[in-house]
């Protein structure tokens, strides 16, 4: 059973994501939220499955409702459901911690599938917004380069992995590795990096050659 919580300011759009996922065996809409405040109390109150925001809504915007979500229960998932495809939103929305951002123009077609893929612990970004923030990524800009020699030969094999699109279980398992060496590993190399986010770490791999191009699920790196 996957219990789900819909936050939109909108009772039209509201009603129809309900009518979307509940023809899905298994799910049920737990709650529904008017505005990020009040997804933020259904969200302690209900402890759904995952959590489906606005970008906008009042009181309390989408963005800062995640935050507050996430602070309160760091493994919850969230997805975005939302109008705007702007690029500076889209990196936004991954920085937060959030684990997937479809359109509602998409929301017919991507929806059953982005919550299908964000229960698996892995992100999910629509194909115009995942081609379109790529791009920005791999748009030149030196100053973001950082020196590849100050990895070793293990933790350059790791940031390869990770920029794949492998899961931390997925990259100690392929090594031959625990999870927690691949963590540890993992904390060193952002230090060393001065790296803070997974955004960071793929333009990292990209930009140094450590992964020709990130693969089709390149947002499942370094998932929590």
């Amino acid at each position: 059973m996957a219990r789900i919580l819909i936050a939109d300011d909108h009772d039209v759009v509201r009603t129809g994501i309900r009518s979307i996922l509940e023809r899905e065996p298994g799910w049920q809409v737990c709650g529904e939220a008017i505005d990020g405040h009040e997804a933020v109390e259904l969200s302690k109150r209900l402890k759904p499955d995952i959590v489906v925001l606005d970008f906008f809504m009042p009181r309390v915007n989408g963005i800062d409702a995640a935050r507050q979500i996430l602070r309160d229960k760091p493994d919850q998932k969230i997805l975005f459901l939302t109008v705007m495809d702007a690029e500076d939103t889209a990196r936004e929305v991954l920085e937060v911690g959030a684990r997937g951002y479809v359109l509602k123009s998409d929301a017919a077609h991507d929806l059953i599938a982005a919550i299908n893929t964000v229960m698996r612990d892995r992100f999910y970004f629509t194909a115009c917004v995942s081609n379109m923030v790529l791009e920005g990524y791999l748009r030149p800009d030196t100053s973001a380069a950082k020196p590849v020699m100050g990895l070793t030969l293990r933790e350059r094999e790791i940031v390869h992995l990770l920029a794949e699109g492998y899961v931390t279980k997925e990259v100690a398992m392929m090594l031959g590795l625990s999870v927690k060496t691949i963590e540890t590993h993992r904390a060193n190399i952002m230090r060393k990096l001065e790296i803070h986010s997974v955004a960071e770490l793929v333009l990292y791999a990209v930009r140094n050659n450590l992964v020709q191009c990130p693969t089709p699920n390149w947002w499942n790196a370094v998932a929590a």
